[in-house]
Protein backbone atom coordinates (compact mmCIF):
# COMPACT_ATOMS: atom_id res chain seq x y z
CA UNK A 1 0.00 0.00 0.00
CA UNK A 2 1.33 3.40 -0.94
CA UNK A 3 0.84 5.67 2.09
CA UNK A 4 1.59 8.84 0.16
CA UNK A 5 -1.08 7.99 -2.42
CA UNK A 6 -3.62 7.41 0.37
CA UNK A 7 -2.64 10.70 2.00
CA UNK A 8 -2.97 12.43 -1.38
CA UNK A 9 -6.49 11.08 -1.91
CA UNK A 10 -7.59 12.27 1.54
CA UNK A 11 -5.91 15.65 0.99
CA UNK A 12 -7.74 16.12 -2.31
CA UNK A 13 -11.04 15.45 -0.52
CA UNK A 14 -10.16 17.97 2.17
CA UNK A 15 -9.32 20.63 -0.43
CA UNK A 16 -12.50 19.96 -2.44
CA UNK A 17 -14.72 20.19 0.63
CA UNK A 18 -12.97 23.38 1.74
CA UNK A 19 -13.77 24.96 -1.64
CA UNK A 20 -17.35 23.74 -1.38
CA UNK A 21 -17.66 25.26 2.10
CA UNK A 22 -16.28 28.60 0.84
CA UNK A 23 -18.89 28.73 -1.93
CA UNK A 24 -21.70 27.85 0.49
CA UNK A 25 -20.50 30.63 2.80
CA UNK A 26 -20.57 33.07 -0.11
CA UNK A 27 -24.12 31.97 -0.96
CA UNK A 28 -25.28 32.49 2.63
CA UNK A 29 -23.56 35.87 2.88
CA UNK A 30 -25.31 37.07 -0.29
CA UNK A 31 -28.73 35.53 0.36
CA UNK A 32 -30.27 39.02 0.65
CA UNK A 33 -28.14 40.85 -1.96
CA UNK A 34 -30.63 42.35 -4.37
CA UNK A 35 -28.00 44.17 -6.45
CA UNK A 36 -24.50 42.99 -7.38
CA UNK A 37 -21.83 44.46 -9.65
CA UNK A 38 -23.84 43.23 -12.65
CA UNK A 39 -26.90 45.18 -11.50
CA UNK A 40 -28.84 41.98 -10.89
CA UNK A 41 -29.53 39.98 -7.72
CA UNK A 42 -26.89 37.53 -6.52
CA UNK A 43 -27.13 34.12 -8.18
CA UNK A 44 -26.49 30.98 -6.11
CA UNK A 45 -23.26 29.15 -6.95
CA UNK A 46 -22.72 25.39 -7.01
CA UNK A 47 -19.48 23.39 -6.81
CA UNK A 48 -19.14 20.50 -9.22
CA UNK A 49 -16.71 17.81 -8.02
CA UNK A 50 -15.10 15.30 -10.34
CA UNK A 51 -13.13 12.13 -9.69
CA UNK A 52 -9.48 12.43 -10.64
CA UNK A 53 -9.63 8.95 -12.16
CA UNK A 54 -12.90 8.42 -13.99
CA UNK A 55 -12.68 4.66 -14.45
CA UNK A 56 -15.28 2.50 -12.74
CA UNK A 57 -14.48 0.93 -9.39
CA UNK A 58 -14.39 -2.67 -10.74
CA UNK A 59 -12.04 -1.56 -13.54
CA UNK A 60 -9.71 0.00 -10.99
CA UNK A 61 -9.69 -3.21 -8.95
CA UNK A 62 -8.79 -5.28 -12.04
CA UNK A 63 -5.81 -3.10 -12.96
CA UNK A 64 -2.38 -4.04 -11.62
CA UNK A 65 -1.18 -0.48 -11.05
CA UNK A 66 -3.36 1.53 -8.71
CA UNK A 67 -4.44 4.96 -9.99
CA UNK A 68 -3.77 8.11 -8.03
CA UNK A 69 -7.45 8.60 -7.22
CA UNK A 70 -8.95 11.52 -5.38
CA UNK A 71 -11.32 14.28 -6.27
CA UNK A 72 -11.02 17.77 -7.66
CA UNK A 73 -13.25 20.76 -8.24
CA UNK A 74 -14.36 20.51 -11.86
CA UNK A 75 -16.00 23.93 -11.89
CA UNK A 76 -18.06 26.43 -9.95
CA UNK A 77 -21.25 27.28 -11.77
CA UNK A 78 -24.26 29.48 -11.19
CA UNK A 79 -27.54 27.80 -10.33
CA UNK A 80 -30.30 27.83 -12.94
CA UNK A 81 -33.06 28.00 -10.34
CA UNK A 82 -35.39 30.98 -10.80
CA UNK A 83 -34.98 34.04 -8.62
CA UNK A 84 -37.40 34.60 -5.74
CA UNK A 85 -39.99 37.34 -6.06
CA UNK A 86 -41.11 39.02 -2.85
CA UNK A 87 -43.80 41.65 -2.47
CA UNK A 88 -42.12 44.70 -0.88
CA UNK A 89 -43.54 47.84 -2.50
CA UNK A 90 -41.59 50.20 -0.23
CA UNK A 91 -38.17 48.72 -1.12
CA UNK A 92 -36.02 50.99 -3.37
CA UNK A 93 -35.33 48.19 -5.89
CA UNK A 94 -38.96 47.05 -6.12
CA UNK A 95 -40.55 47.14 -9.54
CA UNK A 96 -43.67 49.07 -10.52
CA UNK A 97 -45.77 46.06 -9.44
CA UNK A 98 -44.23 46.21 -5.93
CA UNK A 99 -42.29 42.95 -6.29
CA UNK A 100 -38.61 42.68 -5.48
CA UNK A 101 -36.39 40.13 -7.19
CA UNK A 102 -34.33 38.31 -4.55
CA UNK A 103 -31.42 35.86 -4.92
CA UNK A 104 -32.24 32.19 -5.56
CA UNK A 105 -30.47 31.17 -2.32
CA UNK A 106 -32.47 28.92 0.01
CA UNK A 107 -30.86 29.08 3.46
CA UNK A 108 -32.25 25.66 4.42
CA UNK A 109 -30.62 24.04 1.37
CA UNK A 110 -27.39 25.82 2.12
CA UNK A 111 -27.39 24.62 5.73
CA UNK A 112 -27.96 21.03 4.60
CA UNK A 113 -25.06 21.46 2.15
CA UNK A 114 -22.92 22.82 5.02
CA UNK A 115 -23.66 19.73 7.10
CA UNK A 116 -22.92 17.37 4.19
CA UNK A 117 -19.68 19.15 3.38
CA UNK A 118 -18.67 19.18 7.04
CA UNK A 119 -19.25 15.41 7.36
CA UNK A 120 -17.27 14.72 4.18
CA UNK A 121 -14.44 16.94 5.44
CA UNK A 122 -14.41 15.11 8.78
CA UNK A 123 -14.36 11.72 7.04
CA UNK A 124 -11.37 12.76 4.92
CA UNK A 125 -9.58 14.13 7.99
CA UNK A 126 -10.13 10.84 9.87
CA UNK A 127 -8.88 8.83 6.87
CA UNK A 128 -5.82 11.08 6.61
CA UNK A 129 -5.07 10.70 10.32
CA UNK A 130 -5.56 6.90 10.19
CA UNK A 131 -3.16 6.60 7.26
CA UNK A 132 -0.61 8.79 9.02
CA UNK A 133 -0.94 6.67 12.16
CA UNK A 134 -0.48 3.45 10.18
CA UNK A 135 2.68 4.85 8.59
CA UNK A 136 4.05 5.81 12.01
CA UNK A 137 3.31 2.31 13.37
CA UNK A 138 5.05 0.76 10.36
CA UNK A 139 8.15 2.86 10.96
CA UNK A 140 8.05 1.89 14.61
CA UNK A 141 7.94 -1.81 13.68
CA UNK A 142 10.84 -1.45 11.27
CA UNK A 143 13.17 -0.02 13.94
Amino acid sequence: MDFFRALSVSASGLAAQRTRMEVITENLANSESTVTGTGRPYQRKLVMLKAVDERSFPAVLRDADVPDGGVRVARIMESREPMRRVYQPDHPQAGADGFLTMPNVNTFKEMVDVMMSNRAYEANAVAFQATKSMGAKLLELLR
